[in-house]
């Protein structure tokens, strides 16, 4: 397919996806790279722009930056940001009590801390994240190791075997200390994503390299 065909489905499907102001976003398409340029309102407006866009077929890779444009009227202190954030993850119940330290700076959330699965990691930022007046999210919070590299690499690759949407055999799992490296191929970002989620799904999993090709 041209690239001007594939810019023209990027630019309806960022119109398509409701949780998406595309008025104020530029895009541009070459040799499978989109590009993002403009700005939206809000942090998850932009992780949806992001998104819609890597659903697109003949997007290989996401590059370029929006940026978060709050109206004057609705910019929020970094205190009131920093308060919300601790409230809402004591209130979470898969994130562990106490478990996690928050820092805020210009609307920046930075996450910091230990838990023992990636899970819990994920659940973490997509709380803060919510958060009105947040321009961006830093997760750096760590997983606690407790398994053996040869079993969780058995334990990625049965679950890419049980996963209907990946082609199993395709995929590469090597297991480094606490990460797990995928080499090989798939059919699109979709399967390039489940792939990886079954990787972080392992216990103890510090780090992925996602190195699987698409195409």
């Amino acid at each position: 397919m041209a690239d001007i065909n594939i810019r023209q489905d990027i630019l309806d499907e960022l119109e398509f996806e409701p949780g998406v102001d595309a008025a104020h976003i530029g895009v541009a398409f070459e040799n499978g790279v989109a590009t993002l340029s403009g700005h939206v309102s809000s942090y998850g407006e932009k992780l949806a722009a992001e998104q819609a866009v890597c659903r697109v077929k003949g997007v290989q890779a996401l590059a370029g930056k929006l940026d978060v444009r709050y109206p004057s009227d609705k910019q929020t202190a970094d205190d009131d940001i920093a308060g919300r954030a601790l409230s809402i993850l004591r209130w979470n119940t898969v994130v562990p009590a106490d478990s996690v330290m928050v820092k805020v700076q210009n609307g920046w959330i930075t996450l910091t801390g230990q838990v023992n699965w990636d899970y819990q990691r994920r659940a973490a930022e997509a709380q803060v994240r919510r958060l009105s007046g947040v321009v961006g999210v830093m997760n750096s919070i760590t997983i606690k190791p407790h398994t053996p590299a040869a079993d969780v690499k058995r334990k990625i690759e049965d679950a890419l075997r049980r996963n209907a949407e990946v082609e199993a055999n395709a995929i590469g799992v090597l297991v480094r200390d606490r990460k797990v490296i995928l080499e090989g191929h798939v059919h699109d970002w979709q399967e390039r994503a489940v792939a990886e989620r079954a990787a972080w799904s392992a216990p103890g999993i510090a780090a992925v390299e996602n190195h699987l090709r698409i195409g």
